[in-house]
């Protein structure tokens, strides 16, 4: 009986370490996907033109920030210099990303609050009355909130 209860005790040990490895790799999936998402819908509002639905992949807050060719901190700023800059669909043009790398940032807790994701962008507007196309690079800082994953630094270049 001693040889079962100790197979047992090993089986169960086992069973609870890979249970306990599984749990973090598969939230970090998660919250990587979920971030690989709301870049699909923001990439998805832009092509329709909708500034407004584009951002709600920022934080709405007043530290929230976009580097560019300027410096800009504020969600309401920010949006005011998207509408600005892209007063119309054909300004806006076709958005696309690529090269997403997005990078899980845990705290000393071990919790994922944070993360990084860099990529290139590209910015079609020939199909839309101008002959312009831009492309380039990004790294965004993501924050964990009670409302999902949100941009909270934006450098853009």
């Amino acid at each position: 009986m001693n040889g079962q209860r100790f197979f047992l005790l090993c089986w169960l040990l086992v069973a609870m370490a890979g249970s306990g490895v599984a749990a973090p790799a598969r939230a970090a999936g998660d919250d990587a996907a979920a971030i690989r998402r709301v870049m699909a819908q923001q990439a998805a509002a832009w092509n329709r033109g909708d500034v407004p639905d584009y951002m709600r992949g920022y934080k709405d807050a007043a530290d929230t920030t976009f580097v560019g060719s300027s410096v800009r901190k504020g969600y309401r700023t920010i949006l005011d210099g998207y509408r600005k800059h892209y007063a119309s669909p054909a300004q806006m043009g076709r958005l696309t990303f690529s090269e997403l790398d997005v990078r899980l940032l845990p705290g000393a807790d071990g919790e994922v609050r944070y993360a990084a994701v860099t990529g290139r962008f590209h910015l079609d507007r020939a199909a839309h009355g101008e002959v312009a196309q831009d492309d380039g690079v990004f790294s965004l800082l993501w924050e964990k909130t009670v409302d999902g994953w949100k941009i909270i630094l934006d450098h853009t270049s």
